[in-house]
């Protein structure tokens, strides 16, 4: 079938949001039954769904290949969007303007890095164990995606601990502060006591995900060092354990590094170039900044953050 030209703009007052519901069932079940019975439709009213998504969207969406569905290219585009989309009406439909921590159930699904949660992720946790018993957090561990598209990554979570310097634009309550370290091998005979820029240039490299995916390591590219990474892992606290026998260096959080550097053979040195300090922040989609239960998280997270030692009371790793 031939479509006609898909329109620029959408008038949100004049679209069934219920397509949305049936949108999201179709492209995770890729099947006109199976979605049906999930969202309590019977199978004409789907196909009937089905045939409106593809007028608005002017394309097939889903199409039979012999026995099974496939997803079109748009389709599978919009499979994520529509997933964040649907999860981020359902929390505002939730909204509440009173919330007590006491005595009501609630659950928030927190992003993170491994160093967000093992830093003050743990904290927040007890802290919100002792003061709200039916209160449960989901830590899940945060893409390189949801941090190139915050608000669609911040739509279907209820927020993210992120450093500044990688996500701007949405609302943000300040944590701590914290900064960066180099870690080399206790018995690597190429780094004496200090380690120097000439080092970075030439030693090869265990990084957090990307390479470029700190601000610390963009700020190295943008002195003229470029890291030679020979191993990328989705954890800083596994960065120790690939640095330690090698010749390979790493950039670690102090704070991650005074919990960690025991675990694996390593010494922590200074950073030989003015690194950039973190500061730590708890990031919320704006959905989300009028209601009870979030301003409750948010709250006990800056009260939380409080507590936590300034960086001149951790001592020094030896």
């Amino acid at each position: 079938m031939r479509w006609p030209e898909r329109r620029a703009a959408v008038n949100l007052e004049r679209l069934d949001l219920n397509l949305l519901v049936a949108l999201r069932a179709l492209l995770e079940e890729r099947h006109v039954t199976r979605a049906g019975a999930r969202i309590g439709l019977s199978q004409p009213a789907m196909s009937a769904a089905l045939a409106r998504l593809r007028r608005h969207f002017a394309d097939e969406l889903l199409v039979r290949k012999g026995n099974r569905y496939e997803l079109t290219p748009l389709g599978a585009a919009l499979r994520d969007p529509a997933a964040n989309a649907y999860a981020m009406l359902e929390r505002l439909f939730a909204a509440r303007t009173g919330f007590d921590p006491a005595t009501e159930r609630h659950e928030f699904t927190l992003l993170s890095s491994d160093y967000g949660v093992a830093v003050f992720g743990t904290a927040l946790a007890r802290a919100v164990q002792r003061v709200a018993p039916r209160v449960t957090l989901h830590f899940r561990q945060v893409t390189p995606e949801a941090v190139d598209k915050p608000e669609s990554g911040l739509g279907g979570v209820d927020g993210m601990l992120m450093p500044h310097g990688v996500l701007s634009d949405v609302p943000a309550v300040e944590l701590y502060r914290d900064e960066w370290v180099c870690l080399v091998a206790a018995d690597n005979p190429e780094v004496g006591d200090r380690i120097t820029i000439d080092d970075l240039a030439r030693l090869p490299w265990a990084v957090y995900q990307r390479t470029f995916d700190t601000p610390v390591n963009r700020q190295l590219s943008m002195l003229g060092l470029q890291p030679r990474a020979d191993v990328s892992v989705q954890s800083f606290q596994l960065l120790p354990a690939l640095v330690a026998g090698t010749r390979r260096v790493a950039l670690i959080q102090r704070r991650l590094a005074a919990q960690m550097h025991r675990l694996a053979p390593v010494r922590v040195l200074p950073c030989p170039f003015p690194a950039i300090t973190l500061h730590e922040a708890l990031w919320w989609h704006p959905v989300h900044t009028y209601d009870a239960a979030h301003s409750w998280l948010r709250e006990t997270a800056a009260r939380v953050a409080a507590t936590l030692p300034g960086l001149d009371e951790i001592p020094w790793p030896e």
